[in-house]
């Protein structure tokens, strides 16, 4: 049924199209390819709910930096469509608690923690800072690219309330709106108007990061900002790389990978690389010394941001996260921290999911590289 009512999107979509070639498009988030009919099932399965539990059961809780973290919602919780957290986002900004003690009692008096059920995965990610040119050279070989002048975007959201967060990128032939093409076919495509020059392993890291820090030889820095991605299913090349006996299996790491990519750079390493499809585009802005701009639109707080799936979280909620269990080597051994909801990220799927942003530069770099720890997840949900 989800399937039919997408196609029936997709034509109303592209009739909107025909009809008014100039409306702007909504940039694209994260989507995967829908899949075949699904047969009716006879059992319908109900989710399991959320469990109420007390700020005693988080393990942690005491010895959490309770004043950062508030600090943290304040600067995030202003995009919370929710009234009740607009309330206390509100309350928080106004009453401004001096110390640690007071932050706790603030959270503990305007929230109650529920347990999401499962066991999932945290990821960490950052703003990286990569060296580029403005024009091309052996080593700088790979062109950062613009969002391309022929690509649409659509909110399924809009024809359908269950899709939030669901959008699809395409390309209009003969009045169809068709699949924008993979990373393969993206970058066989000559550019003729890059914004920069980068060496080929740099743009792949800062594609999946999705936005960072461009520094040119004459020492200006460039914001490299997300502009869209071409729609295609994110697919990380850990996991092959470590099949096909590229790297150990308990070093795949995102130094690990970036290293190999340098390594073989060129064919062996493009290979690689597309096996990725997605493909992400860019534009470039002042550097105005701040941290990355996430989903939400503002600046995310260093180690207190998280990237959700926004059909399951709503931006600009608090969440406190349990992670431990590191699976590659070189991890911190546990991720306890309050952590407010301000981004989304195209492998980011799911109930109990999510990536923290560890902020910027070669530090941030290596830490977010070694963060792949089982979750256990809680929403801080606000008392009214």
């Amino acid at each position: 049924m989800r399937q039919g009512f997408v196609a029936v999107a997709v034509a109303f979509a592209v009739l909107a199209l025909a009809a008014c070639t100039t409306t702007p498009v909504t940039p694209t988030g994260p989507v995967a390819p829908g899949p075949g009919p699904i047969p009716p099932t006879t059992t319908p399965v109900t989710p399991t709910a959320p469990t109420a539990v007390s700020f005693n059961d988080l393990t942690g809780w005491s010895q959490e930096d309770h004043l950062a973290a508030l600090d943290a919602f304040r600067q995030g919780c202003g995009v919370a469509k929710d009234a009740v957290l607009a309330q206390v986002c509100r309350k928080a900004r106004a009453e401004r608690p001096g110390g640690d003690d007071d932050a706790r009692r603030f959270l503990e008096a305007n929230f109650r923690p529920e347990a999401v059920p499962g066991q999932g995965l945290l990821t960490a990610y950052f703003a990286p800072e990569y060296e580029a040119r403005m024009s091309r050279s052996a080593e700088f070989s790979a062109p950062m690219r613009g969002k391309p002048a022929d690509m649409v975007t659509l909110d399924l959201a809009q024809f359908d309330p269950g899709m939030v967060g669901k959008k699809l990128a395409g390309e209009v032939e003969g009045g169809q709106v068709t699949p924008y093409p993979d990373r393969a076919a993206i970058e066989a495509t000559p550019e003729t108007r890059p914004l920069a020059w980068m060496r080929p392993e740099d743009l792949f890291f800062l594609q999946i990061q999705g936005s960072g820090i461009l520094i040119l030889p004459d020492g200006r820095r460039v914001r490299a900002a997300f502009a869209a991605h071409n729609g295609r299913p994110f697919v990380g090349i850990a996991t092959p790389m470590r099949d096909k006996g590229l790297l150990p299996d308990n070093n795949t790491s995102g130094d690990a990978i970036r290293a190999w990519l340098a390594d073989h750079r060129g064919p062996e390493a493009d290979a690689i690389m597309q096996l990725n499809p997605r493909y992400v585009f860019f534009q470039t802005l002042p550097d105005d010394g701040k941290q990355a701009v996430g989903a939400a639109g503002i600046p995310l707080p260093t180690g207190r941001a998280i990237a959700v799936d926004p059909s399951k979280h709503a931006l600009g909620g608090l969440y406190w996260l349990d992670a431990s269990a590191p699976k590659l080597a070189g991890g911190f051994p546990t991720y306890r921290r309050l952590a407010v909801a301000l981004d989304v990220g195209g492998a980011i799927k799911g109930d109990v999911r999510a990536d923290l942003y560890t902020g910027t530069g070669a530090a941030a770099g290596t830490e977010a590289g070694r963060v792949r720890h089982e979750l256990r997840l809680y929403r801080l949900v606000p008392r009214g």
